[in-house]
């Protein structure tokens, strides 16, 4: 999330690893893959990235994930609420659509 004065936040991640012709087959959350201290810099690469590119609303940062080198590499950033955030709704009890007009009505994150 990203709002106009700068503020970014990252809601924890999803995981959708399994997939099936290039189409997500399930996605997961929180991800359980990446140790704790790599999950923790993709958050802080997103809120980063977020507040670099001056974002505002709600987005997903995805990254292509090296389970052997514990590594991370940036994919993109979709701009738009996804179909996949109850997700990450029911991991932090945010409502995203409402925190999204929020944003658009200039309430600070």
């Amino acid at each position: 999330l990203g709002d106009e004065y700068g503020n970014s936040l990252a809601l924890n991640g999803r995981d959708c690893s399994t997939q099936r012709r290039f189409q997500k087959i399930f996605e997961e959350g929180p991800p359980v893959i990446a140790t704790a201290t790599t999950f923790k810099e993709m958050e802080r690469a997103a809120q980063r990235l977020t507040a670099l590119v001056g974002y505002c609303g709600a987005g997903t940062v995805e990254y292509l994930y090296n389970a052997e080198k514990d590594s991370f590499y940036f994919l993109e950033l979709n701009p738009r609420l996804q179909v996949e955030h109850p997700v990450t709704e029911g991991i932090t009890g945010v409502n995203m659509p409402a925190t999204q007009l929020q944003i658009a009505m200039g309430i600070p994150l």
